[in-house]
């Protein structure tokens, strides 16, 4: 299952994807890399004073949020065991067009890769330090206590906006994310929309308005306490 998309650089020089039949980028316009860095790994994961770490993601997508976890374990001593849902896994022709790994890291080439080709369904080591485990599905539409036998310290929730796919932000949902969540443990969105937070603390959740990556206002963090 596929989905049309065009690859488009945003203004650090990073790429994104332009989603034509929703008229919707994968990331936002003013950088890519920068806005996946500032809302997921500093608001997110290195926020969470611990070393072994189990993430879930909430949209595969291009793999960015996915590879900049698997640098974390690079140059940190953190451990991740990260699973990601996706509805619409890319080609590996549009994976191989993409420039997240800087020039003279080939081997990261190689890892960011691997993101992408290992197999769906199974947890696969990709370092000893990094787990990957991609479930191809419809989150909207998941029976999380049946396909999720773990519990998470950190989600990376970054489904398309409300105004595009609606069905993805719903009270359900957060509620069921909120059993997902560890105690102390953190989710994290680009949508700092009242709506959205209204439903993150109605799911029990304490939620803080943090500042956003250029471009962008204010982001949400919300913590199991």
């Amino acid at each position: 299952m596929e989905q049309e998309v065009r690859i488009e650089s945003t203004a650090d020089g990073s790429h994104t994807l332009f989603v034509p039949s929703l008229n919707e980028h994968y990331h936002s316009v003013n950088g890519a890399k920068q806005e996946s860095d500032h809302i997921y790994i500093k608001a997110g994961l290195l926020h969470l004073l611990k070393d072994d770490i189990k993430i879930l993601e909430i949209g595969f997508g291009t793999g960015l949020n996915a590879y900049l976890s698997f640098q974390v374990t690079q140059n940190t001593a953190k451990r991740i065991d990260y699973t990601s849902l996706e509805l619409y896994p890319l080609s590996m022709d549009i994976v191989g067009q993409l420039n997240y790994v800087e020039s003279g890291e080939p081997e990261n080439k190689e890892y960011f890769t691997q993101l992408h080709a290992c197999d769906w369904g199974k947890r696969n080591e990709i370092t000893s330090s990094f787990y990957l485990t991609k479930i191809q599905t419809d989150f909207s539409k998941l029976d999380f206590p049946l396909y999720l036998d773990t519990t998470f310290d950190v989600i990376y929730f970054d489904a398309f906006a409300p105004e595009k796919q609606s069905e993805m932000w719903s009270q359900r949902i957060f509620d069921t994310l909120y059993t997902l969540t560890n105690k102390e443990g953190i989710l994290t969105t680009y949508c700092a929309k009242g709506v959205v937070r209204r439903m993150l603390l109605q799911a029990g959740y304490n939620v803080e308005r943090l500042a956003g990556p250029p471009g962008k206002r204010e982001i949400l963090r919300a913590t199991k306490l």
